[in-house]
């Protein structure tokens, strides 16, 4: 798969909607549509076909339970995603890890403070 392509897989907000639901664990084809239908207000048609995209390019799977599909998140094409923003990481982790010492600074200035009260 075409990272290229992955982001186009992932920018449409319906199938980010559905990874988000997916990455609470595995779930019905029913309940993923359930949601998506009352918060976009597509179809189940349009539902379905939103899986089979996530489906076809590495970021769903799906398994069948009897009637039921159950589908969870495929982390394949969440990995060719990450592979290809590693080489941007050094923009932002520099900035992260400052955030930490800060955090980490505030924390340990606020125990000894209590500490001395």
């Amino acid at each position: 798969m075409l990272v290229v392509h992955a982001f186009d897989v992932l920018g449409d907000p319906v199938r980010r909607r559905i990874l988000e639901l997916l990455s609470d664990g595995e779930q019905t084809s029913g309940a993923v549509t359930e949601v998506v239908r009352r918060e976009f207000g597509i179809s189940q048609p349009a539902v379905s076909q939103h899986l089979r995209v996530l489906r076809e390019n590495g970021f769903a799977r799906v398994r069948a339970e009897g009637t039921r599909r159950l589908y969870a998140v495929d982390d394949q094409g969440l990995r060719e995603v990450d592979e290809w923003l590693d080489r941007f990481r050094r923009f932002w982790s520099g900035h992260l890890d400052a955030l930490a010492t800060e955090l980490a600074r505030g924390k340990r200035e606020r125990r000894l403070k209590e500490e001395q009260q």
